[in-house]
């Protein structure tokens, strides 16, 4: 672990001079960097190929899987629904993370430093902060809906086309507020570590820099986790008591089990609540590890080094991938409008198409049942 957190003056020489991390930073931008970098030697050129490499292969499956859900969700009449266009969104705000942020991370990483000046080096961190909020507050919103459904049932009030676009205009905004701040003053963009990608400063020890980071990772971090988690508990306790109520029925009924509709549709409910779940599971381990560098910064709790801010971007970006794959595992209209159209993209064979498409009348979004009952 030393490598990774201490700095080592003779690990890279030429000339008889210690060189450093930042010596091939263009002049414009010294102005950004903080003085802690300058106590690292240059990082092994094959880690820039390596994660040049990881992001351009990333950033492709990322563009491809996010359009597909964009697509398909957008142009199939039975997934025109208002539960997914919050799963439109995300996929919509996934898909512009990798083509905003993997191109420029791709060129960067070829000439091992930031090339596009300090201007784009702001607006680079800006867009990739945007971007992570709205995925997971727009996460946020799909376990609301699910709660609102599973829990509250019939009596619940059904989510709108109009409330749908009001809760994704909501979460744009709420994620702009916090992007733009850091060009007012509260905090400030700055190249990471390893000089190919930028972000929030995290080494400024001063208290209006060390606050942003503080009650940003409690407005996009910590309190999403915590509603996410209330609602998932509460949907998991409202299905195990039905699923209970359905045993003890079947019991005395003298039979060995009761798969009315209203059953099948509850299972299939509690089939999207843990896609979703999962869904969400893999956003907040991407986004740890720059949560705790960031933290490790602001603390000064422990050195931080050029190569454990590539590992914080890669995790990072690698949560545009995850979504559209667990949607074309899981969800089977998705999965049957996918090999309709795409075959060469499905998981499924041609055998499996009308089974799929049996199997999505019960498994589809939770709107299309219970709000029009």
């Amino acid at each position: 672990m030393a490598a990774f957190a201490e700095p080592h003056f003779s690990a890279w020489q030429q000339g008889g001079g210690n060189m450093t991390v930042v010596d091939k930073v263009p002049p414009e931008m010294l102005h950004m960097i903080d003085a802690h970098w300058y106590q690292f030697p240059p990082m092994n050129p094959l880690w820039h190929s390596i994660l040049g490499f990881t992001i351009f292969v990333i950033g492709c499956i990322s563009m491809i899987g996010n359009g597909c859900v964009m697509y398909i969700f957008s142009t199939t009449k039975t997934l025109r629904t208002p539960s997914n266009l919050l799963v439109v969104n995300l996929a919509f705000s996934d898909f512009l993370m990798m083509f905003t942020m993997g191109p420029p991370m791709v060129i960067n990483c070829y000439h091992e430093t930031w090339t596009f000046g300090p201007f784009m080096c702001e607006i680079y961190a800006m867009l990739g902060s945007l971007f992570g909020c709205a995925s997971i507050w727009t996460m946020t919103m799909i376990a609301f809906d699910r709660y609102n459904v599973i829990v509250k049932g019939l009596s619940a009030k059904p989510m709108t086309n109009n409330g749908a676009l009001l809760r994704i205009l909501a979460i744009w905004a709420f994620a702009l507020f916090w992007t733009l701040a850091p060009f007012f003053g509260w905090n400030r963009y700055v190249p990471e570590g390893n000089m190919t990608a930028c972000g929030t400063d995290y080494l400024t020890d001063t208290p209006l820099s060390k606050s942003y980071i503080l009650i940003y990772a409690v407005f996009v971090y910590f309190s999403p986790l915590l509603l996410i988690i209330y609602s998932y508990v509460f949907i998991i306790q409202a299905v195990s008591a039905h699923e209970k109520n359905m045993r003890e029925q079947a019991k005395k009924m003298n039979v060995a089990s009761l798969r009315s509709s209203e059953a099948a549709n509850t299972s299939a409910e509690m089939k999207l609540a843990k896609v979703a779940l999962v869904t969400i599971s893999l956003w907040f381990m991407a986004w740890t590890p720059y949560l705790v560098i960031n933290f490790t910064g602001v603390f000064k709790s422990a050195p931080i080094s050029p190569l454990a801010t590539i590992w914080g971007s890669l995790f990072a970006k690698a949560n545009a991938v995850y979504n559209p794959i667990v949607y074309g595992i899981s969800h089977p209209k998705y999965r049957a409008a996918l090999h309709a159209r795409f075959p060469s993209l499905s998981c499924q064979d041609d055998n499996a198409g009308g089974d799929a498409q049996s199997v999505a009348s019960g498994a589809t979004a939770v709107s299309d049942e219970k709000p029009s009952a």
